[in-house]
């Protein structure tokens, strides 16, 4: 029901910025789902990068990205954005969007759990 396409990724040097664009392929509107923005490297869990509430009530920033990323919605463009600012190596990973598993999340949900769907990610990649 809900397709989304993520893009924006790269090979960046630290200390430059991206942004990343979460994309609602199949016509859904993304204003009415709780979107989250995750990342996940070889090894280790998907996790939580930023998240946002539907009608954007409520965001979340993980601690190791607070200060330097950035999730903003764009209603015309029906898109859910990240600005990653100052990038460091420890931010390469490949970046997901989620979408709640249905409309009217109005809480910030910050578990992969909580996320039906997903794109195929894009991946950030920051060395030097």
């Amino acid at each position: 029901q809900v397709q989304l396409v993520e893009s924006g990724g790269g090979l960046v040097k630290p200390g430059e910025s991206l942004r990343l664009s979460c994309a609602a392929s199949s016509g859904a509107a993304l204003d009415y789902y709780a979107i989250g923005w995750f990342r996940q490297v070889p090894g280790k869990e998907r996790e939580a990068v930023s998240c946002i509430s539907s009608n954007n009530g409520h965001t979340y920033y993980a601690d190791s990205v607070k200060g330097r990323f950035t999730i903003f919605r764009d209603s015309v463009e029906n898109t859910v954005s990240l600005q990653l600012r100052n990038l460091k190596p420890e931010d390469t990973a490949l970046y997901y969007c989620g979408a709640s598993k249905r409309p009217g999340s109005t809480q910030v949900l910050t578990m992969a759990r909580d996320y039906t769907y997903w794109g195929q990610g894009t991946q950030v990649a920051v060395s030097s």
